[in-house]
């Protein structure tokens, strides 16, 4: 009895691991993602299968997906492995390849949607929602129906909270962490540009800029020195010694800063500027703005002081979080 979880990379699989630590599945678990930093250094030791690429509307790596799922399917039947019993994914586009095929076959299929949906189900999970077989979930009340399952939130559990006291609300920004998460297509140029006018010329930087670019940029004279993908547990590292984390607003960028105990300033990449393929990060700062767990501006309301405010908060998950109950 194997449990199979294809998933994207970025915060679709940081959602999915958290996720799936909480359905008390007790069998074997095998991952089907693609190879990076993050998923490398994540799935260190994990039963993993490797597949090309699956971007945002990409249907050539959608057919990839399912052709992989077919073959992992024959092959474990053929060399008498622990068959497939369940599939388990917050997608994206990977879902598409990956649940129609296992759907066929009969395996209780289990998609969750993105907690970076507050607003309603995204492309994917509107073209899976028709297939047969295929259970939905939510995890936002609000959406609950008839059709969509709620069964809890990557964001269950935690709560912020002022670092000293309320007397002393701000703290200096000596060493930061800014992250552009692993978006390949779209770029965030703004808010980098923004940094560099607004941090302390003496601040410590790790810059994670996925494909913005930083030519150009400098910080106290000095060139910013942009890496494409940090391994999460350098980037984990960092962040354990920052005094603020700095990303786009992103639930794998929001939960790693969150699980390193930071109140992160999250800026939404906005489609009006072409730094995403819509709004969704927008809805998601609003969303995380209500639960009061991170700082959420938009890059033109972003200074100094909301840096200093934001660090001298921090987040603690106060709880353990119930199971996620598949159905």
């Amino acid at each position: 009895m194997t449990l199979l979880l294809p998933t994207t990379v970025g915060g679709h699989i940081t959602e999915l691991m958290a996720l799936s630590a909480r359905v008390g599945f007790d069998g074997p678990r095998l991952w089907m993602t693609w190879r990076n930093p993050q998923t490398e250094s994540l799935l260190a030791g994990e039963d993993v299968v490797w597949v090309e690429p699956v971007q945002p509307r990409d249907v050539r790596g959608v057919l990839g997906a399912a052709r992989a799922t077919r073959k992992v399917l024959r092959e474990r039947a053929r060399d008498g492995a622990s068959p497939v019993t369940a599939v388990m994914t917050s997608g994206s586009g990977i879902a598409l390849g990956v649940l129609p095929v296992c759907a066929m076959r009969r395996i209780p299929c289990h998609f969750v949607e993105s907690a970076t949906r507050p607003d309603g189900p995204g492309m994917t999970a509107k073209l899976l929602g028709p297939v047969p077989g295929v259970r939905m979930y939510t995890q936002f009340p609000h959406l609950a129906s008839k059709r969509w399952l709620h069964r809890g939130s990557v964001f269950d559990g935690y709560q912020a909270a002022p670092r000293v006291d309320a007397a002393h609300p701000t703290r200096p920004v000596r060493r930061v962490v800014v992250t552009l998460g692993t978006m390949e297509d779209y770029r965030f140029r703004r808010l980098l540009e923004r940094l560099c006018a607004i941090l302390p010329p003496e601040a410590e930087v790790l810059w994670q800029t996925g494909c913005t670019p930083v030519d150009g940029l400098h910080l106290g004279g000095r060139v910013v020195d942009g890496r494409a993908m940090v391994p999460t547990a350098e980037l984990i590292d960092a962040m354990a010694v920052a005094d603020v984390v700095i990303g786009h607003c992103g639930v794998g960028t929001t939960l790693t800063a969150m699980n390193a105990g930071h109140f992160g300033v999250l800026v939404p990449r906005e489609a009006a500027h072409g730094e995403n393929v819509d709004d969704h990060q927008v809805t998601l700062a609003a969303e995380l703005a209500r639960l009061g767990l991170a700082a959420t501006p938009r890059v033109d309301d972003l200074d100094l002081g909301v840096l200093e405010r934001a660090a001298g908060r921090t987040v603690t998950r106060m709880v353990a979080p119930p199971a996620f109950v598949l159905a």
